[in-house]
């Protein structure tokens, strides 16, 4: 009995190292495995590293050439502009000189045109500078023989002037002396009298130059009557208070009584 729990348990022993030996064995071989494993991840993740670095290159050169292509672009577009201005400019130019050979035509039938009136005064083209300096010459010479008779005139118009002024005033000065000639010799009629209230009524007015300073004497058949004192006048009548101190002893002033100044308007 004892003989055979010896063989199982040998038996048993024999298979755990079996066993034990089997499994070392696959364990080494896996553990080779993953160390092989980490090897090629190591190589594959260094190659992916420097694919990386590549691309990484890659895109870099490409932003680069797309850079560079923008600004190959824009300077296309630049120039495109810039020809455009200048076929622009260079067809103003064109029609401009177009004008000017128009023009140049023009002037030269002009000029053409005053050769010929030119040789009906003797004068050449060339020579026509210094003839138009003599006619400049000659106009500034006139011009002030003309600024100097101008002067003359005025002074001769501000005399004449001066003249008429001291006519006018002449004149009035003889027609205002007139006047008062004819106010001196200037007789009136007591049209009416109020003895109760003592004044009288003259057909002369303001028209005639009363004043309520002037002073009138009545008188009759060139007899001194009374002195008379304007107190209301009209233009053409004039009413007066009688001054009864100069009215003469028995005397009474009346209708149809001639009136004349007291005292004549001076001169």
């Amino acid at each position: 009995m004892k003989a055979i729990f010896y063989v199982l348990a040998l038996l048993v022993t024999g298979g755990a190292a079996f066993f034990s030996y089997s499994s070392y064995n696959k364990f080494v071989d896996q553990q080779n495995q993953k160390i092989a494993t980490i090897d090629q991840n190591k190589k594959v993740t260094a190659q992916g590293n420097d694919k990386d670095a590549e691309l990484q290159k890659e895109l870099a050169a490409l932003e680069e050439a797309t850079k560079k292509k923008d600004e190959l672009t824009a300077s296309i577009e630049t120039l495109k502009g810039k020809e455009r201005t200048t076929i622009a400019n260079t067809k103003k130019a064109e029609a401009t000189l177009d004008e000017q050979k128009t023009k140049f035509s023009q002037l030269d039938e002009i000029r053409k045109k005053v050769d010929e009136i030119l040789k009906g005064v003797g004068v050449s083209l060339e020579d026509l500078p210094g003839e138009v300096v003599k006619i400049e010459e000659d106009k500034k010479a006139k011009t002030k023989a003309l600024a100097e008779v101008q002067a003359l005139v005025e002074a001769a118009q501000k005399a004449v002037e001066a003249n008429q002024a001291e006519i006018v005033r002449v004149n009035e000065r003889d027609t205002a002396r007139n006047a008062r000639i004819r106010r001196n010799a200037m007789e009136s009629v007591v049209t009416a009298v109020n003895e109760e209230w003592g004044f009288v009524i003259i057909g002369a007015g303001s028209n005639t130059g009363f004043t309520p300073q002037t002073k009138l004497l009545v008188k009759r058949d060139g007899r001194l009557i009374a002195e008379v004192q304007p107190s209301a006048i009209e233009p053409s009548q004039t009413i007066a208070e009688i001054d009864k101190e100069s009215v003469a002893p028995g005397a009474r002033i009346q209708p149809g009584d001639r009136v004349i100044l007291a005292a004549p308007a001076t001169n």
